[in-house]
Order: structure tokens, then sequence, then C-alpha cells
């Protein structure tokens, strides 16, 4: 059985070298990237996101939302499994990723932490018990300076968890964000999100439950990125073996 071959779109960035290091760590072979910055030593670089497509077996994509469209349509293209882990998508990209899915299997999560895939599992377990009535939900996030959408990803994830809870959508629910003046008062049923960008924090997400006479919260922290890369390589792994398809980490660590 030939060794897999995994490729990586932005390769010589932060998560793409990273990336990088845990392909050759899981035993497979790094079939090369693409680079707006200059490439690594050793690794083959590729002049566009097609020919990456076309020499690996899977393509792993953390780059960033504008481009999640364009290389869904080349996966499709060429028929190759595909691992996307680019946030801040609007209902259009996810659209457009998941028309790209009925032709070749695709990995499109959130967050590829096997902690944060947990967390989202009893968001929604949560959600189904305590009553939106008596108990609002509000998600906390914070992220280092440098991230440029918000609420996370991962942030909207724990929204829907809890709105499949309680048997809706988070558009149907409704997010309260971003508050600032005289709003009024809370919505009952909404779900409300804050942002907190500063310093170099990897990533850090609280779940709140809050009732009249008591509080329940969820907490993540992710100390290194490096935690997203093994488990992106595992999702690449599992996806290469996959029907075409639309899948999250759920799928992956068999909680699906």
């Amino acid at each position: 059985m030939s060794t897999l071959r995994i490729g990586i779109a932005g390769i010589s960035g932060r998560m793409g070298r990273l990336l990088a290091e845990e392909v050759l760590a899981s035993g497979a072979q790094l079939a090369g990237g693409t680079s707006r910055s200059g490439g690594l030593e050793g690794v083959t670089l590729f002049s566009d996101t097609g020919a990456l497509f076309a020499a690996s077996d899977v393509v792993i994509d953390f780059t960033n939302a504008a481009l999640a469209a364009t290389h869904a349509a080349l996966a499709a293209t060429h028929r190759k499994p595909f691992v996307l882990g680019s946030s801040g998508l609007s209902v259009g990209q996810e659209a457009a990723v998941a028309q790209a899915a009925h032709v070749t299997p695709i990995v499109y999560a959130a967050n590829f932490a096997p902690g944060v895939n947990l967390l989202f599992a009893l968001a929604e377990r949560m959600a189904a018990a305590l009553p939106a009535e008596q108990y609002d939900a509000e998600i906390v996030e914070m992220h280092h300076r440098q991230k440029v959408d918000a609420p996370s990803g991962t942030a909207i994830g724990l929204g829907r968890a809890v709105a499949r809870g309680r048997g809706t959508t988070l558009e149907e629910c409704g997010m309260e964000s971003g508050r600032d003046g005289h709003t009024g008062p809370r919505q009952t049923g909404a779900i409300g999100f804050a942002a907190l960008r500063g310093g170099q924090v990897v990533g850090e997400h609280t779940l709140l439950f809050a009732a009249g006479n008591e509080q329940i919260a969820l907490t993540h922290r992710s100390f290194d990125r490096r935690v997203y890369a093994v488990g992106a390589v595992r999702a690449a792994r599992w996806v290469s073996t996959q029907a075409p398809g639309l899948y999250d980490m759920k799928h992956v660590l068999g909680m699906g």
C-alpha cells in the first residue's frame, strides 16, 4: 500500500509549518505546498493550488476564508479529499464548500482539537437539558491580537451546538454580540457572544449557562497550536478513505 501524500496550502505560515512537521511525524509523505512568502528547505513548492491538488492524495488548508470556496472547487475538480480549517467563512462560502462535498470528501471543522469537539458535544447535550427560558447562553472567547475574524469559528461552533440542543438554529434563535450603549434587556433564547483580542493567546473559549439561581461554565484553553495540526493530520488520514460528503471532527473522532 502506497504512503499517503498530504499537501499543505500555505505551507510557510505559522500553521503550515506545524502541519508539515506533523505530516512527517505521522509517517505520511509531505507532497509539498503553496506559499506566498518563500518555501521550507527540502519541501516542494507548487506555483498554484491546482498543481498541489494534482500531486497530493489529500490537501490541508488553514489559509483564509477568502480562498475556501476556490480551494474546495479545486478539490472537487481533481476529486481529491480536502481538510479545511479556515475560519470566518460566510454563508455563501460555506454553501460552496458543501457543494464541492457532493463530489469529493471534505472535512470542514471550526476547530481540530479533540477537547473542543468534546466541548461541542457537551454543549449540545446541556442545552437540551437547560431550557432557554430559564438559562441564558453566553459565549466568551479570547485570541491573539492578529486574529482578523470575530466571533471565532469555534465560538460560532459552540453557538450552533447550543442551538441544535434546543431544536433550532443559531440564525433562528439570534446572536447578541458587540453590545454597546443602551441595548435594552437581553432577548430570551438568544445566544450571546463576546470576543476578546490581545497578546498571543492561542485560543480560549467559555460557554456559560446563566439562570436566576445557578451558573454553569465550560471552558477550553489551547496552549499550543500544534494540537490543531495533530487533529488536522488525523482528519486527513481519515478522510482519505471516505466517500464524498461533508464531514467534521465529530466524524473523525467517531462521535458522528
